[in-house]
């Protein structure tokens, strides 16, 4: 791989306001009414059985990761991601909660959940492994289970991390059918064999559809992927995932459960549905991030971005067909994505298998609000976009050929390049 060259440098985090976070624009009043609440669920905070002020929502735990979405999902706006000072770090005791802090995680790090490669028998694991525990918190009395040894299993070599991915326009995807997905999957096939470039969509196991969210687009809707994160990144048991991942402790003992499950349910008193379908409805009603204005720079950086290949995977328009959000019905995505997986080689292999996509495989990070991102990679391992970049060649990458053209570029052009994503 070729090194880095000093003559272009990241622009870094374009400054300003943040140019995502709102209500997609056109929804009606309902619609608009609608996101605001749902907004307001998203930011709400959680604690073991909302006992604690300010901290309403209940189910927190026994293990957990983040104890609101927004916490996670916050940069650079609500609906985001990581932000710069990882909340993550105050959460380990907050309350009078007894954890460590994993070497791993930092003060100006990426917010991480951590999977573990394999498990002790040695057989492949893959699974998200909460980072906290709920003991010795104010609101958990008699809770004893134990954390993880987190610091062990990493320097055993047994730790690979993901951030949070940015939920913005999230109804826009979710509109996107998988016939446009198999099509733009299959246009300019010449060119992409030439380059190395295959790719696979993720199908979901029981129906075979097509599948779009998340890092190895592997969860179908945005349900799912609201209720998936609200169990496995703060242990909230809710409708679509109704039971507890972690319970008993060392000794088989059950010290650890306050609520009944699924905590989070539709609210029988009141007629209001459960705070995963309010987490849907907000990244299904927020629009897309708004890119800044062009520049000579920026364009020419387009053009090239095009030219040498990167937009092969990192499709810059998928359409919409019919939507039940207005104003979603037949609208050009500009989301730089084909949302589909694609072997990424040794160099960012995670080992961990979900759906169809393998331990190499990943979905094009859809790039749209790219400008305003403090960290990249599934993982959070670089805050330099030139670094994330030449990341993307490695043995067995579908994006070497591509990355070779890349290297081949003037400075001029890379940096076009660079600005040009910085301007998304």
């Amino acid at each position: 791989m070729c090194g880095i060259a000093s003559a272009q440098t990241d622009p870094g985090v374009r400054g300003g306001a943040a140019g995502a976070g709102g209500a997609f624009p056109g929804l009606t009043p309902a619609e608009a009414t609608a996101f605001l609440k749902a907004k307001g669920t998203f930011q709400e905070v959680d604690s073991v059985s909302g006992t604690i002020p300010g901290e309403n929502g209940s189910g927190l735990g026994p293990v957990f990761n983040g104890n609101s979405c927004a916490q996670c999902h916050t940069f650079p706006a609500v609906g985001g991601t990581s932000p710069q000072t990882n909340p993550q770090i105050a959460l380990a005791t907050l309350h009078g909660a007894q954890n460590i802090v994993p070497s791993f995680l930092s003060i100006n790090g990426p917010v991480r959940e951590a999977r573990f490669i394999n498990n002790a028998a040695g057989t492949p694991d893959g699974g998200v492994h909460a980072l906290f525990t709920i003991k010795g918190r104010s609101d958990a009395p008699g809770c004893t289970i134990a954390q993880e040894n987190f610091n062990q299993q990493f320097a055993n070599g047994n730790v690979i991390f993901r951030i949070p991915t940015p939920v913005f326009g999230g109804g826009l995807i979710e509109a996107i059918p998988g016939h446009n997905i198999n099509n733009n999957l299959a246009a300019n096939s010449a060119v992409k064999a030439l380059l190395g470039i295959s790719g696979k969509v993720n199908r979901n196991g029981n129906d075979g559809t097509i599948t779009k969210f998340g890092w190895k687009a592997q969860n179908k809707s945005l349900l799912i992927f609201a209720g998936e994160a609200y169990n496995v990144e703060s242990g909230v048991t809710n409708e679509l995932f109704p039971n507890e991942r972690v319970l008993l402790d060392a000794n088989g003992n059950n010290t650890c459960q306050f609520n009944g499950v699924p905590e989070d349910h539709f609210h029988f008193d009141t007629g209001e549905p459960g705070d995963i379908d309010s987490f849907a409805v907000f990244m299904r009603l927020s629009a897309p991030p708004v890119p800044a204005p062009a520049t000579a720079s920026t364009q020419r950086g387009l053009a090239a971005f095009n030219s040498i290949g990167c937009a092969l995977c990192h499709t810059q328009t998928l359409m919409t067909e019919k939507s039940s959000v207005t104003g979603m019905t037949n609208v050009a995505v500009n989301l730089f994505s084909d949302l589909a997986v694609h072997d990424m080689g040794v160099g960012l292999a995670d080992s961990v298998t979900q759906g169809t996509a393998g331990g190499r495989e990943f979905r094009s990070a859809p790039l749209w609000g790219l400008g305003q991102r403090i960290f990249f990679l599934h993982d959070g391992r670089t805050n330099n976009l030139l670094t994330a970049i030449q990341a993307h060649s490695s043995s067995g990458s579908e994006a070497n050929v591509v990355m070779s053209i890349f290297n081949a570029q003037s400075a001029a052009t890379k940096q076009d390049i660079l600005n040009f994503l910085r301007s998304l």
